[in-house]
């Protein structure tokens, strides 16, 4: 493996029970809110994937896909296949319904990638584990976790060199932290668009 080369994998996984459909599709500023993560993080790594267990609703997209290795275990579960299948040795993982990704901030990341296993930023005091980077190293305690159905995604952070990214460094690239905005409801929605005019 070439350790200067990174995998982006996009997730495009839960349930958007929430959103009463699937919020990969939804519309934002014109275009569904996949293709704009995927041109949002394109030119970032050396490979692009997709993580997603309906391959078929994808495949207009033409990137590399594949379903959780091990299924219902969550964004836990995500993140284990998205690192399991990556050709190269750290894995910038973003999830489809944040439509503020910050390229430069992503970018200022991936020049940490190599100081810990995990490199993720803290906004406030939680830290946003599907705008983060993960190494190979982190495939065997993620897959203990699974083995043992304890799925809180940030749980097995104490087992591996973890880098958080703190807020005065995510200011300098994205001031009111709205990188870290999910669309989880038409309620979301709305109030994001408007942000957006």
């Amino acid at each position: 493996m070439d350790d200067t080369k990174t995998t982006i994998a996009i997730m495009a996984g839960g349930k958007s029970s929430r959103m009463g459909q699937d919020k990969s599709f939804v519309r934002f500023e014109g275009q569904p809110l996949i293709e704009r993560t995927r041109s949002r993080v394109a030119d970032l790594g050396d490979e692009l994937i997709l993580i997603t267990n309906k391959p078929d609703e994808y495949a207009h997209l033409g990137l590399p896909m594949f379903r959780d290795v091990y299924p219902d275990c969550g964004p836990l579960g995500g993140i284990y296949t998205a690192v399991h299948h990556a050709s190269h040795p750290h894995t910038l993982i973003v999830a489809c319904d944040m439509p503020w990704l910050n390229p430069d901030l992503l970018r200022y990341m991936l020049t940490l990638r190599a100081t810990a296993d995990v490199i993720i930023p803290r906004w406030d005091k939680y830290p946003e584990p599907l705008h983060a980077i993960y190494s190979k190293a982190c495939l065997p305690p993620i897959l203990h976790k699974l083995q043992v159905q304890q799925l809180k995604i940030t749980g097995f952070l104490g087992q591996v060199q973890v880098r958080f990214v703190a807020r005065e460094e995510i200011e300098r690239f994205d001031g009111d932290g709205r990188s870290f905005t999910n669309i989880n409801t038409p309620d979301d929605l709305h109030s994001q668009q408007k942000r957006a005019d």
